[in-house]
């Protein structure tokens, strides 16, 4: 497994979407965190390597998808209904095992991307 990477963030007013995409170079669990500055890092999204199951985080749950094209070795992150509150940088993680009742802590995660930034402007 490689590192991971990120792309597609970006400024954005609220209401409006962004997608994230995610590249990386093995069939692995992929997790989308992220960190709001002064808070710590939290789990988003999670997506297992056959495309399902999905996981959400209760406060993007309905607004956010996760998707993946393993064609391409690419997750996707789909953001609609963005609020400032989503603010943060946003860390794409991979992982081959990724324990089920695990898929949101960031220690089951070895391999992180660098970051992108989202901003959700009021």
């Amino acid at each position: 497994q490689g590192q991971p990477v990120e792309s597609g963030g970006g400024l954005v007013q609220t209401g409006g979407s962004l997608r994230l995409s995610c590249s990386s170079s093995s069939y692995a669990t992929m997790g989308w965190f992220r960190q709001a500055p002064g808070k710590e890092r939290e789990f988003v999204a999670a997506i297992y390597w056959r495309g399902t199951p999905t996981f959400y985080a209760a406060s993007v749950k309905g607004r956010f998808t996760i998707s993946r094209d393993n064609a391409k070795n690419t997750a996707y992150l789909q953001m609609n209904s963005l609020k400032p509150e989503d603010t943060a940088v946003y860390y794409c993680a991979t992982d081959m095992t990724v324990l089920i009742n695990k898929y949101d802590s960031d220690s089951e995660y070895d391999y992180w991307g660098q970051g992108t930034q989202v901003t959700v402007s009021s």
